[in-house]
This record gives structure tokens, sequence and C-alpha cells, in this order.
């Protein structure tokens, strides 16, 4: 019985991996940069800004890509 159980935990993760492989490949792209390609960064992360969260500005930028 013991081994059954295991047996079908193995299959459900396995299952629930390949589905979230799937939903994630399906949905997410990879950035196409090239160089010389103008980005801008997001600001979400910076600790280092000073000032208010509301009142920083949400990209920095432009940079290109070298």
């Amino acid at each position: 019985m013991w081994n059954r159980a295991c047996d079908t935990d193995s299959k459900c993760i396995a299952e629930a991996k390949e589905y979230h492989k799937l939903r994630w490949e399906k949905t997410h792209m990879e950035p196409d940069f090239k160089e010389g390609d103008q980005v801008l960064v997001s600001t979400l992360n910076f600790n280092n800004l000073k000032g208010h969260n509301k009142m920083r500005d949400s990209f920095v930028g432009p940079f290109t890509i070298i």
C-alpha cells in the first residue's frame, strides 16, 4: 500500500511539473535584445534610491546594449 501511494505521488508530481513547464513555455517570451538597442531598466527592486516610492521614476534609462 505504501509503495502504491509513493508511485501515485511520483506520477502526480511528474504530471504537475510537465503541466507547469508547458504553461511557462507557452506564455514566457525571451527578450531578443540586439547590440545597440535602447532599453529601460525597472526601478522596482532598487533599494538605494532616495525619496518616496510614489514619487520615484518607474524606469531609468535609456541604456544602450553593448
